[in-house]
C-alpha cells in the first residue's frame, strides 16, 4: 500500500528533485532507497542528522566532500583475493582522501568551539588509513598509470625501454632524413604498427630496407616496413615492454594485497561517509525549497504554516494553512473543480511523508508534523483502464481495501468521495465511508461536491469544513484554504458574470430546495463575514503598525531634545564659567592693586582682603557637581528573549549587529560588519525585530551561491580576467576565515599556471604557496595558505 500511496502521492518525484545534492554515487544510491519511516525513535534520529547538517551548511557555507567513490565492488574483490586495477586503487585512495579531508574539517569545528553533536560521533570511529593511501599515491599516478617509483625492477625495465626506443627511432629518423630514403619514403616520418615501429616505404622500394612489412596503405602504393636495421632493437624493445607488464601486474596485486587487510576499515569509511553525503544531502535540498524543520508528535496532530508543494515552482503556488487532529480530526474540502482541494490533498500526504522519511518540509517555522503508522490515498487519477473499471468502481475498489487496514494511528485521504455514481447514493456512501473512518479514531481529508457533506461537518463533532476561495469577479480560484468555511458551488454566480439572463438564474434558483438556498445563504453569509472581519483585522494592523512607528518616530525625537537639551546647557554652563574666571582673574588684579595701595594705607585689614576673596570664591558655580547630579538616559528596555534577526547594540564597542543565533544560556554569536563574535547577553541592548514577512510566490531564481569556495576554477579563463578573480578571491577566502584555498589552473601551455604563482608569492594575505599533491589535482592546482 506505501508503495502505491507513494506513487500517487509524487513522492518518487520529490526524490527525484533530492538525487542531484548528493554529492557522490554513494549518497544517491541511498537516496534511491529512501522510503518513509515509522519508527518515531527513527525518525527523530534522521532529522537530527538532517539537522546538523543545516547547521553546518548555515554557518560554514560548504563541506568538502569530494573524492567520494563507490568502492563496495573493490573491497569485496581484495576480500575474496582478486587484484584490483589501477583505477580501482585510485578510487579507493580517493575515497580515504576524501573521508580524511572531512574529518579535518569537522575536528577544526570543534576547536572553533561550534556544538555538533552527531559529527564528531561519526568521525571518531572511522580510521584514517593515511598509510594505505600513501602507498597507493606512491605507485599510482592521478590518470591511473603506474608510477615508475612502484618499484626499484620498474625504474630499471622503463630506463632500458626508453634507451631501445631511443635507438629504434634514431635509426629510423636517420633513413627518414637521408636523401635517398626521402626519395623511397611515402612520407618522411616514423610511426608504429603491431606496437613496432615502422617507416611508409614506397612499394616499388620494398626490397630496398629488407626486414618485415607490417601493414599497406588501402592503395596497395606503401607499405609500413620495419628496416632489418631495427628488428632486434624493436625485439628487444618488445622484450621490455613486456617485463613492464608483468612487474605492473605483480605491483597492482601487492597493492590489492594491501587493501585486502583494511576490508573493513574500508567498509566502515564508505557506510559513514555515504551516511554523511545523505545527511547534507538532504540540507541542502531543504535550503533550496526554504524548507524548516517540523516538530514531531505521536497523538497524529498536524499543523502546516504557509505549506507549499515542494513540486510546483515558486511562481504558481500559493501557500495554505493546515491544521489537523487537534479540534477536529476529519476535514472536508468543498468546493468547484480546478480550485486547489487536491493539491491541497497532496500537499499534506508529500510532506507527511517526507517528514517521516527524515526530511525537513516546505513550511514555516513552529509547523507541526505527525508520524502516522499507516497513510492511505485514494486520488482520482489512478482509475485502472487494463481492468476496464469504471472511475467509481476504481474508487470503490481502493477504499473498500482502505476499509480493511485503517486504524486509529492511520492517515487517510479522499479526492473527490463517492463521485461517479448518482449523487444522492454518492453522498450518502461518502457520510457513510467518512463515519467509519472518523469511529475507528484516523484522520482524514476528504474533497467532495456534495453538498450534503457541507451540512455533515456541521451535524459532527470532531468534523470541520473547509473549502478552496474563488473569486467570483475574476472567475478564478485563489487557491487560499479557508478552514471553517464550506466551498459554494458559484454556478448562480459565475453564469451571471457570464452574461446569462437573470431571468433563466431566478428560474433555476426556484428549481433547488429551501434547504439548499438556506446552506448557500449561510455560506455567503460566513465569507462576507470572514471578509470583513480579514479587513477588520488588516486595518487594525495597519494602524498599530503605524502607531508603533510613531512612538518609535517621537522616542527617537525625545532623545534628540534631551542631547540637544544637554549640549545647549553645557555650552552654556562653559560660557557662564568663563565669564566667572574673567571676573575673578580682573578681582585678583584689583586685589593685588590693593595691596599695593595697604602698603601705603595701614587703615586697609589684610582680612578684608581675604573675606572679599573668600566671597568672589563662593560665587564661581559648581558645574561639575551638577553633572554628577545629573540623572543618566534610561536604556531601551530589553526582552526576555533574543531571537535571530534581531538587531542588537553591542555596548562594550558601540556599534550595531545582528543576532545570528544563540551560542548557549548566557552568549549570542552577533554578525558585526563582516565579522562574527559571541558576545554576553548583559552586553547587548535590544533594538529591533524584523518584523515577519508574508511570503508571496516568486520564481526561483537560480543564481551564484553567497558563500565562497575553498576552490577556485580558472580553467577556460583568459590571462587577464583570471587574475582578477583570483585578486577577488583571495579577498572573499580572507575575510571567510580560511586558512588555505586551492586554485585550479590546469596544465595547458603554463603561463596561466605560472601567472597565479607569481601573484600568490607577491600577495599580501598569502604566506604560502605549494602544488597540489595526486589527490588535489597534481601540477594543475597550486594549493595557498592565508595568513
Amino acid at each position: 500500500m506505501i508503495e502505491r500511496v507513494s506513487r500517487v502521492l509524487e513522492y518518487e518525484k520529490m526524490k527525484e528533485q533530492l538525487l542531484p545534492f548528493a554529492g557522490s554515487s554513494l549518497g544517491k544510491d541511498k537516496v534511491k532507497k529512501l522510503m518513509p519511516s515509522f519508527s518515531f525513535e527513527e525518525i527523530q534520529e534522521a532529522h537530527a542528522h538532517t539537522a546538523e547538517a543545516a547547521k553546518v551548511l548555515r554557518l560554514k557555507g560548504n563541506v568538502p566532500l569530494g573524492g567520494l567513490r563507490d568502492i563496495r565492488g573493490s573491497i569485496k574483490r581484495a576480500e575474496i583475493g582478486g587484484q584490483l586495477n589501477a583505477d580501482e586503487l585510485l578510487d579507493t585512495a580517493s575515497t580515504i582522501y576524501g573521508s580524511r579531508m572531512f574529518k579535518s574539517f569537522v575536528e577544526q569545528m570543534v576547536e572553533d568551539e561550534i556544538e555538533l553533536s552527531i559529527l564528531p560521533g561519526l568521525m571518531s570511529e572511522m580510521p584514517a588509513l593515511l598509510d594505505l593511501q600513501r602507498e597507493i599515491n606512491e605507485a599510482v599516478d592521478e590518470n591511473g598509470g603506474i608510477l615508475d617509483s612502484a618499484s626499484t625492477q620498474l625504474r630499471t625495465i622503463r630506463q632500458q625501454i626508453r634507451s631501445h626506443e631511443s635507438t629504434v627511432r634514431s635509426r629510423l629518423e636517420n633513413i627518414t632524413r637521408s636523401s635517398s630514403g626521402k626519395k623511397m619514403l611515402s612520407d618522411a616520418i616514423v610511426t608504429i604498427r603491431n606496437d613496432r615501429y615502422v617507416i611508409p616505404v614506397k612499394a616499388e622500394y620494398r626490397g630496398h630496407f629488407g626486414g618485415i612489412v607490417h601493414d599497406q596503405s588501402a592503395s596497395g602504393a606503401t607499405l609500413f616496413v620495419e628496416p632489418e636495421s631495427v628488428v632486434q632493437a624493436n625485439n628487444q624493445l618488445r622484450e621490455a615492454r613486456t617485463k613492464e607488464k608483468y612487474e605492473i601486474e605483480k605491483i597492482l596485486q601487492q597493492l590489492s594485497a594491501s587493501v585486502s587487510e583494511y576490508t573493513e576499515e574500508l567498509s566502515m569509511v564508505v557506510r559513514t561517509m555515504t551516511e554523511v553525503d545523505f545527511m547534507f544531502a538532504k540540507a541542502s535540498y531543504a535550503k533550496s525549497i526554504r524548507a524548516t524543520e517540523p516538530t514531531l508528535n505521536e497523538n497524529s496532530r498536524i499543523e502546516m504554516k504557509g505549506a507549499r508543494h515542494p513540486l510546483i515552482p515558486d511562481n504558481e503556488i500559493v501557500p495554505i494553512d493546515v491544521e489537523l487532529g487537534g479540534d477536529f480530526s476529519s476535514l472536508v474540502i468543498t468546493g468547484p473543480n480546478t480550485g486547489g482541494k487536491t493539491v491541497t490533498l497532496k500537499t499534506v500526504g508529500l510532506l507527511t511523508l517526507m517528514a517521516q522519511s527524515g526530511l525537513q518540509i516546505p513550511c514555516e517555522e513552529g509547523s507541526t508534523a505527525a508520524v502516522f503508522q499507516k497513510i492511505f490515498a485514494d486520488i482520482g487519477d489512478e482509475q485502472s483502464i487494463e481492468q476496464s473499471l469504471s472511475t467509481f468502481s476504481s474508487h470503490m475498489t481502493n477504499i473498500v481495501q482502505i476499509m480493511e487496514d485503517v486504524d486509529f494511528q492511520s492517515l487517510v485521504l479522499f479526492d473527490e468521495l463517492g463521485a461517479g455514481t448518482d449523487p444522492t447514493e454518492g453522498a450518502a456512501l461518502a457520510i457513510s465511508i467518512l463515519d467509519h473512518v472518523y469511529n475507528v479514531g484516523a484522520k482524514v481529508i476528504a474533497t467532495t461536491h456534495y453538498s450534503e457533506l457541507k451540512g455533515y461537518a456541521y451535524d459532527r463533532e470532531g468534523v470541520m469544513n473547509a473549502s478552496v476561495e474563488f473569486n467570483v469577479e475574476t472567475l478564478r480560484p485563489t487557491y487560499r484554504l479557508l478552514i471553517g468555511v464550506p466551498g459554494r458551488s458559484n454556478a448562480f454566480a459565475i453564469s451571471s458574470r457570464l452574461g446569462l439572463k437573470e431571468s433563466i438564474i431566478e428560474e433555476a434558483k426556484n428549481q433547488i430546495s429551501t434547504e439548499t438556498n438556506k446552506v448557500e445563504n449561510m455560506i455567503s453569509s460566513l465569507e462576507e463575514s470572514r471578509k470583513k472581519a480579514e479587513e477588520e483585522m488588516e486595518a487594525a494592523a495597519a494602524l498599530r503598525e503605524e502607531a508603533e512607528q510613531l512612538h518609535q518616530d517621537l522616542s527617537q525625537k525625545m532623545e534628540e531634545w534631551e542631547d540637544q537639551k544637554d549640549r545647549l546647557l553645557q555650552s552654556a554652563e562653559d560660557k557662564a564659567a568663563g565669564y566667572v574666571r574673567k571676573a575673578r582673574e580682573e578681582a585678583e588684579s584689583i586685589i593685588s592693586d590693593l595691596r599695593e595701595m595697604q602698603k601705603n594705607n595701614p587703615a586697609i585689614k589684610e582680612h578684608e582682603l581675604i573675606e572679599a576673596k573668600k566671597k568672589l570664591d563662593e560665587a564661581e558655580p559648581d558645574f561639575a557637581e551638577k553633572q554628577k547630579k545629573k540623572k543618566p538616559k534610561k536604556k531601551k528596555p530589553q526582552i526576555d528573549t533574543l531571537e535571530p534577526g534581531d538587531e542588537v547594540k553591542v555596548e562594550s564597542f558601540n556599534q550595531k549587529g545582528t543576532i545570528v543565533d544563540k551560542a548557549n544560556e548566557n552568549e549570542y554569536t552577533v554578525q558585526l560588519g563582516v565579522m562574527k563574535m559571541k558576545v554576553k547577553k548583559d552586553d547587548l541592548l535590544y533594538i529591533s525585530r524584523p518584523k515577519p514577512v508574508e511570503t508571496k510566490p516568486m520564481a526561483m531564481v537560480r543564481g551564484r551561491s553567497g558563500h565562497v569556495k575553498t576552490e577556485l576554477d580558472l580553467r577556460g579563463e583568459r590571462y587577464e580576467n583570471a587574475m582578477m578573480e583570483v585578486e577577488k578571491y583571495l579577498d572573499e577566502a580572507v575575510l571567510a576565515g580560511y586558512h588555505q584555498v586551492s586554485i585550479i589552473h590546469g596544465k595547458g601551455t603554463g603561463a596561466l599556471r605560472k601567472g597565479v604563482e607569481e601573484l600568490l608569492k607577491k600577495h599580501r594575505n598569502v604566506s604560502e604557496t605549494r602544488p597540489g599533491t595526486q589527490g588535489e589535482g597534481g601540477s594543475g592546482v597550486t594549493i595557498a595558505k592565508l595568513k
